[in-house]
């Protein structure tokens, strides 16, 4: 289990226009982005028997225990001391023994007031610590691995908010078929606090429209929000479905937003979503979003797409807030939940308790305010002067029908270990291993090539590689990427690079980057023990982009730059 603060981090920046970018000297010169931090301030609600100084950084699971941390940030003018306060719960949710079986409306209110009764519990613990905004998990009152005829019980009808000023708790009555609904607008009520679940729910639809399912009902993947006076605010449909064939498709996406009195507006999507351009990447780029509240049922997958990873690495993408509430069911390699800001996470990771766990944290309204942009030459260092020197005199490479050709090429290859490839998250990774304590890797696949500088202070009895993946990536999902990545082997035979794995002892400073064609990349760090780290750098330098960490204090297990070519999908 892990529920840990983490004290820095970095963001990446969408890349510069070509006319815009600047090439570096071998000494100085481009630009980056680096994040730097005021003396944090921390509140952290402390369960009887933990030692506070523990505590702090690492809070033991406790049966209903909750987490208060203040994301503290440097003075950022106008928006200094400006925060508020956000909950998300992992919910371990009780689920249908039979989802296939059909049942009553009546039964399956029944199942799902469990969750609901669970999800009330949270709302008044939240309401104590001053929760203006909490957020639930995908599938958390109804469940999953419905047929569409056997979910259909467990639907609410869903009105359009944006045609229906309605309440629910106070209008009970106006349409059938709305008892969850009720239920969820009564909390907010009762809390005081805008309030996001998800649920399924239906739309009938007429014969006459020719997408209208055989059986006269749309149904839908749907997030709600609720204001803190009970009113349905909005709903956000979920668009990429990921195998569930009890939901339909909305026809047109839903780009939601939402405004609150104490942060402003806030975007919604769920789960699968956050590897697509819509809703998500639309809702920051055009909408100008701040804030991204995320029901989630999320399985892990290492090395690259544990929840917390990619929950953690699109808060730094975009510069923005995410708060992600994941289902609780670790026996299917469902758990991992946070709070996250471009600088800070404060998260849940747990594969042994059964519990769910509520966490709240105190966030800026501004996030951006996080980040500053300063000249690399501002942080020169002889292991900084060497990354440039390689970045800005790296080979010209293209590309024939046959393989890439990179001019200068020998200074990398020679004396170097040969490549090989490996299954990494299904797909066929090049790799190079990491060996000795220093030096230097570059491998390439298609027209991505990927690049490491390292110095290890101790070598472990570990297996490392460095591994690079360009292409069309097609199981669970259908989708372009570039990926560069340092990963712990899970053995020490090449074949087992790629291998899910959460310990590791060995220690790296180090640069890793590569010549992406994108400027959608997530950085994804963990370290061992599924534990969130923060990059010292992040950005582009000569047409490259790259990622800097020193000083880890415990063993890397992943660290990797991972780009959506979302044109290409």
């Amino acid at each position: 289990m892990q529920t840990r603060l983490v004290s820095r981090g970095s963001r990446a920046h969408p890349r510069p226009a070509p006319s815009t970018r600047r090439s570096s000297v071998a000494v100085g010169g481009g630009t980056s982005w680096r994040l730097r931090t005021a003396p944090s301030r921390f509140m952290v609600c402390i369960m009887p028997g933990a030692s506070s100084k523990l505590a702090l950084f690492f809070l033991g699971y406790y049966a209903a225990a909750t987490a208060l941390e203040v994301v503290a940030t440097k003075d950022c003018g106008a928006d200094h001391h400006r925060y508020y306060v956000a909950a998300v719960y992992e919910h371990q949710s009780i689920l249908s023994p039979d989802p296939l079986e059909l049942t009553s409306r009546q039964q399956a209110l029944e199942l799902m007031n469990q969750n609901l009764d669970i999800y009330e519990q949270q709302v008044l613990t939240a309401a104590q610590k001053g929760v203006q905004i909490i957020v639930f998990p995908e599938d958390g009152i109804h469940g999953f691995n419905f047929t569409r005829t056997s979910i259909f019980p467990f639907l609410d009808f869903m009105p359009s908010p944006q045609l229906v000023r309605w309440n629910p708790c106070l209008e009970p009555h106006r349409f059938a078929d709305t008892e969850v609904l009720q239920r969820l607008s009564c909390m907010a009520i009762k809390g005081e606090m805008f309030l996001v679940a998800n649920l399924g729910t239906k739309q009938p639809c007429l014969s006459s429209d020719a997408r209208c399912p055989h059986d006269g009902y749309y149904q839908f993947n749907t997030n709600v929000v609720f204001s803190s006076n009970g009113t349905l605010v909005d709903r956000y449909r979920k668009h990429n479905l990921y195998f569930e064939a009890a939901f339909d498709t909305p026809l047109q996406v839903d780009h939601i937003t939402f405004d609150t009195p104490f942060a402003g507006k806030f975007g919604v999507f769920t789960c699968f979503d956050i590897l697509f351009f819509d809703p998500a990447v639309t809702l920051i780029r055009d909408l100008e979003v701040k804030h991204i509240v995320y029901p989630t049922a999320w399985m892990n997958q290492l090395p690259l797409l544990a929840a917390i990873e990619i929950q953690k690495g699109f808060a730094m993408a975009f510069g923005v807030n995410v708060l992600a509430a994941n289902i609780h069911h670790p026996s299917l390699g469902m758990t991992g939940s946070g709070i996250h800001t471009p600088l800070k996470s404060f998260w849940y990771h747990n594969m042994v308790s059964p519990k769910g766990q509520l966490i709240i944290s105190q966030l800026p309204k501004n996030p951006s305010c996080l980040v500053e942009t300063e000249k690399a030459k501002d942080k020169m260092d002889s292991f900084h002067s060497k990354f440039l020197k390689m970045v800005s005199s790296d080979p010209y490479c293209e590309k024939d029908a046959q393989e890439v050709h990179c001019e200068e090429a020998s200074k990398w290859n020679t004396n170097g270990p040969p490549p090989f490839h490996s299954e990494m998250m299904y797909d066929n990774f090049t790799l190079v291993p990491v060996e000795g304590k220093e030096g230097h890797l570059r491998v390439c696949s298609n027209n991505l090539c990927c690049y490491l500088l390292y110095e290890r202070p101790v070598l472990s009895q570990e297996l490392y590689a460095l591994g690079v993946f360009s292409g069309l990536h097609t199981v669970h999902g259908t989708y372009s990427i570039q990926v560069c990545a340092l990963v712990k082997c899970g053995g020490l035979g090449f074949d087992t690079c790629g291998q899910e794995i959460t310990e590791a002892t060995g220690l790296f400073d180090f640069y890793l980057w590569g010549n992406f064609s994108t400027s959608y990349i997530f950085p994804l760090f963990l370290t061992s023990g599924m534990t969130l780290q923060t990059p010292d750098q992040l950005g582009w330098e000569n047409e490259h982009y790259f990622l800097r960490k020193t000083g880890l204090s415990s063993g890397l297990v992943t660290a990797a730059l991972y780009g959506r070519l979302y044109e290409r999908t």
